[in-house]
């Protein structure tokens, strides 16, 4: 079980969630409450262990902006959650390696979401960001090729229900895990990592049962 959280917006929370055991840390560069500045972002990235993915979260931005800002931030991936089409991420995708599309329940083109030139898709409320549930059975409209990461309203009380009926690749968590807007709760962060990981169907292992190399793939 692959579990990102995300809304990082200094050091201690980034080194926090590291510890407790998450795979990826996100940090927001579109209009936020939890908006980070690209060169902030850079100062916590550079001092993470290689293993971390981390994610760099857009929303309707130019494609040259994208990669511009990820490169800046040094962040590995980038998580588009605006109406980016698939010409737009595939052009993206030439200069960034990973890329994670993320999709509103009520998205339209979420069964199309194996056309965007990524396999690397996440699920949210239809209001983004808005860190309400939704119908998890709509997670059944994403194609059977792409790895699913699950977000939306999820909190360590809930995101163990949420794994067990839909089985996504991985969960994603920002306000669930707070103590207000932008900090995150040690305590929270751990239950929530705990209580995903228990209800996944086959650990999430990396490459040969080690820590992940986003590099190396």
């Amino acid at each position: 079980m692959f579990v990102k959280i995300c809304g990082i917006t200094n050091e201690d929370d980034a080194l926090l969630a590291v510890a407790m055991g998450a795979d990826a840390v996100g940090f927001v560069f579109a209009p936020s409450t939890r908006q980070i500045a690209p060169q902030v972002a850079y100062d916590i990235t550079r001092r993470l262990p290689a293993e971390i993915l981390t994610v760099g979260v857009f929303r309707n931005e130019l494609p040259a902006r994208v990669v511009e800002i990820a490169h800046k931030s040094g962040v590995k991936a980038v998580q588009l959650h605006g109406r980016e089409t698939p010409a737009q991420c595939k052009e993206i995708a030439k200069q960034i390696r990973w890329i994670i599309k993320a999709f509103g329940a009520d998205d339209e083109n979420l069964p199309r979401a194996d056309q965007y030139g990524t396999d690397l898709i996440l699920l949210d409320a239809p209001n983004p960001g808005s860190g309400k549930v939704f119908d998890w059975s709509l997670a059944g409209d994403a194609p059977d090729s792409v790895r699913l990461i699950l977000a939306g309203g999820l909190t360590p009380d809930n995101v163990g229900a949420a794994v067990q009926e839909v089985q996504p690749w991985g969960v994603d968590v920002s306000s669930g895990v707070e103590s207000s807007p932008g900090r995150k709760d040690a305590l929270a962060v751990k239950r929530f990592i705990e209580n995903a990981r228990a209800q996944a169907s086959e650990p999430y292992l990396g490459d040969e049962d080690t820590p992940y190399d986003w590099d190396f793939e």
